[in-house]
């Protein structure tokens, strides 16, 4: 079976060598065997985990939250409905977040097109009367 470097996982992950034994250190990763001396020894389905620990530290989800869900996969079956609990709550924060952005992207549109017209009139008064420049 083929293994990786813990260098090799960060490369591929685009992770830090540092980040990678900080989640080791956190039990993020007890599944990761080591050689005699020591060195870790990451597997593919090492590298999967990491995908899917990644994946819920960009929703928010804080390392400790991320430990329980290591240790339920751990577990086994009898954790099944905890795990999927976990990830309906994880879809949940996501479309709130989505829908964040959205009202974010309509401001940032707005303000595209407020300066784009500013530009094409050379100044910033034609928006004078509309007060668009305040009102959002």
């Amino acid at each position: 079976m083929k293994t990786y470097s813990i260098s090799e996982v960060a490369n591929e992950l685009n992770l830090t060598v540092y980040t990678l034994r900080y989640y080791d250190k956190e039990g993020l990763l007890p599944f990761v065997e080591r050689t005699a001396s020591g060195t870790r020894l990451f597997k593919k389905s090492d590298i999967d985990a990491l995908k899917i620990i990644e994946c819920l530290k960009s929703t928010g989800m804080p390392i400790k939250e991320i430990k329980n869900f290591i240790d339920w996969c751990s577990d086994g079956d009898s954790t099944l409905q905890q795990r999927y609990d976990m990830f309906l709550d994880r879809k949940a924060t996501v479309e709130a977040q989505m829908e964040e952005l959205k009202k974010t992207m309509e401001v940032i549109e707005h303000k595209c097109l407020y300066y784009k017209t500013a530009l094409d009139a050379g100044t910033e008064d034609i928006h004078k009367n509309n007060k668009i420049e305040i009102n959002h």
